[in-house]
């Protein structure tokens, strides 16, 4: 599906998708194309949209603005990510800190019971 936009009024702030120079023929017997010479070029916007390829067509003075907002979403989700992994890095390291610390009535080395836990008669004695 192609959508050609015309003008565009503000530039959007936040664009998802490539622009891409689609070339084609036109399908014209007498057209210059049609002897193997230079196809026709058409400036698209290329994105995604439920498992499928979409196209906006865009004039050649929209393209700065339409690359532009698709930069600024570029930059906004890189920001995004590394905002999650730091997130998830602190995370983990206290998950790490509290697995460290010793837990009462716990041993620190595990599948060792603590001195305070086990019996005075099975202390010592080894295992069948």
């Amino acid at each position: 599906m192609v959508i050609a936009v015309q003008h565009l009024r503000s530039a959007p702030r936040y664009l998802r998708g490539s622009v891409v120079v689609n070339r084609r023929r036109c399908g014209k017997a007498n057209c210059r194309c049609a002897k193997g010479e230079a196809l026709h070029e058409t400036t698209v916007l290329s994105y995604s949209e439920g498992g499928r390829t979409r196209f906006v067509t865009l004039p050649a003075d929209q393209v700065g603005l339409v690359r532009a907002a698709l930069e600024r979403y570029r930059a906004a989700q890189k920001a995004l990510e590394e905002r999650a992994n730091a997130g998830l890095a602190e995370l983990v390291s206290q998950a790490r800190r509290d697995r460290a610390e010793p837990r009462p009535g716990r041993s620190p080395v595990r599948g060792k019971p603590s001195k305070a836990s086990s019996s005075g008669s099975e202390a010592g004695k080894p295992r069948p």
